[in-house]
C-alpha cells in the first residue's frame, strides 16, 4: 500500500469508512501477528489479542488525533492487550538457585532463557521480548510502550541483571555488561 493510499485510508477510517479500516488492518496483519507472537506463546492468545486490539482501534478511530500515528497507535493497543492476556495466566514461581560445593549458588539445571524471561515481571519481560526477539530499537520500544527511553534502558538493564543471576551468568559483582543500543 502506498503512503498516499495509507494516509487516505486512515482519514476515511477515522470518518467511519469500514472498508478503509479493513484495508488498513489487512495491511498490518502480519506485523500485528509477529508482535503478538513475540509477547504471547499461544496462537489462540495471539488471535484473541489481535481481535480485541482491532475492535478497540475500530471503536476508538474517532479519537485518533494524528492519522500519521495510526500504526503506532494500533500497536500500542495490541501490546496492552497482550499484557492483559498474559496477566490472566498465573505466573509460575522460579525455583531458587541451589547451593553447590562451598555453599556458593550454582546455575540452576534445565532452566533455559525462554523460561527465565517468562518469569520476569511484566514490564521487564515485554522490554526484553521487544528488544531481543522483535529486534526493535530502544526508541521504538519507548514509543510503543509510552515510557521514556531512559525507562526502557533501565528495564533492560534490570532484566539482564536478573536473568544473569538466575542463569548463573555475569561476573561476581553481577555485572552483565552493556551493549550499544
Amino acid at each position: 500500500m502506498t503512503e498516499l493510499a495509507w494516509d487516505t485510508d486512515v482519514r476515511l477510517a477515522a470518518d467511519g469508512d469500514r472498508e478503509a479500516f479493513a484495508r488498513l488492518v489487512r495491511a498490518m496483519s502480519g506485523e500485528m501477528y509477529r508482535m503478538a507472537r513475540t509477547l504471547l506463546h499461544s496462537d489462540a492468545d495471539c488471535a484473541d489479542a489481535i481481535q480485541e486490539a482491532i475492535l478497540q482501534a475500530y471503536r476508538g478511530m474517532g479519537k485518533l488525533r494524528e492519522p500519521a500515528f495510526f500504526k503506532t497507535w494500533c500497536m500500542r493497543i495490541l501490546i496492552r492487550e497482550c499484557g492483559r492476556i498474559k496477566r490472566r495466566v498465573l505466573p509460575v514461581a522460579l525455583p531458587q538457585a541451589y547451593e553447590g560445593e562451598a555453599g556458593r549458588p550454582q546455575r540452576m539445571p534445565d532452566l533455559d532463557l525462554q523460561a527465565a524471561v517468562e518469569r520476569l515481571e511484566e514490564p521487564l519481560q515485554t522490554t526484553v521480548r521487544l528488544h531481543y526477539w522483535a529486534d526493535l530499537p530502544l526508541e521504538r520500544i519507548a514509543e510503543l510502550t509510552e515510557v521514556p527511553a531512559g525507562t526502557v534502558k533501565s528495564r533492560l538493564h534490570r532484566a539482564r541483571k536478573q536473568l544473569a543471576a538466575w542463569l548463573g551468568e555475569g561476573d561476581e559483582e553481577g555485572d552483565v555488561g552493556y551493549e550499544r543500543c
